[in-house]
């Protein structure tokens, strides 16, 4: 099976996937350090037993936090896929991104990265768009790009947005698509 990537149709349900296995062994290995100590008379290895199992609770609590906070999301409908597919010829489309902020979780079920901005489509109802859009455009600033990321939560607006784009090879091409495109990717979980 080959590996979905960042940006790519899928990703998101992929990646729960895969976290949800990773998680799975790192339990199963407490639990198993956890039932070792059943196993012994020494209170010594018992106490590092102990010591063992709470020290991998950590990278599991760290696999665990950000799938929770992904777990409501998941990849939008093919049909939404095969509707902006049409456009990937024009210019840069990632989908499937899950963008943070000091206080939003953003999954980006779209995000078209053009010469003239960055537009995206969040499906986060309870997100404050206004307040997500300047945090990511402080981001970008401090990344020294162009402060002119747009966010909506409706997709309509987003589609007419992206139709009425044009081609990006009708702009001067000097490097900051691809490196918005890999920022963007950075921001993501």
């Amino acid at each position: 099976m080959k590996r979905i990537k960042k940006g790519e149709y899928g990703y998101r349900n992929s990646m729960r996937r895969g976290r949800v296995m990773k998680i799975a062994v790192l339990t199963l290995f407490i639990l198993a350090q956890l039932g070792a100590r059943w196993f012994t008379d020494s209170t010594a290895l018992k106490n590092i037993l102990t010591v063992m199992a709470v020290i991998t609770v950590i990278p599991a609590a760290n696999l665990a936090s950000p799938y929770i906070a992904v777990f409501p999301f998941k990849t939008p409908s093919r049909e939404f896929y095969e509707k902006l597919s049409l456009y990937e010829s024009k210019f840069t489309i990632l989908y499937d991104l899950v963008l943070t902020t000091k206080d939003d979780v953003l999954p980006m079920d779209a995000i078209v990265v053009h010469p003239t901005g960055i537009y995206a489509y969040c499906v986060n109802k309870k997100a404050k768009l206004p307040r997500a859009e300047k945090a990511i455009n402080e981001i970008l600033t401090a990344q020294r790009l162009d402060p002119n990321m747009k966010i909506t939560g409706e997709l309509s607006s987003f589609e007419k947005r992206v139709k009425s784009l044009k081609a990006a090879s009708e702009y001067e091409d000097d490097g900051s698509v691809e490196y918005a495109v890999t920022v963007m990717k950075g921001l993501s979980m």
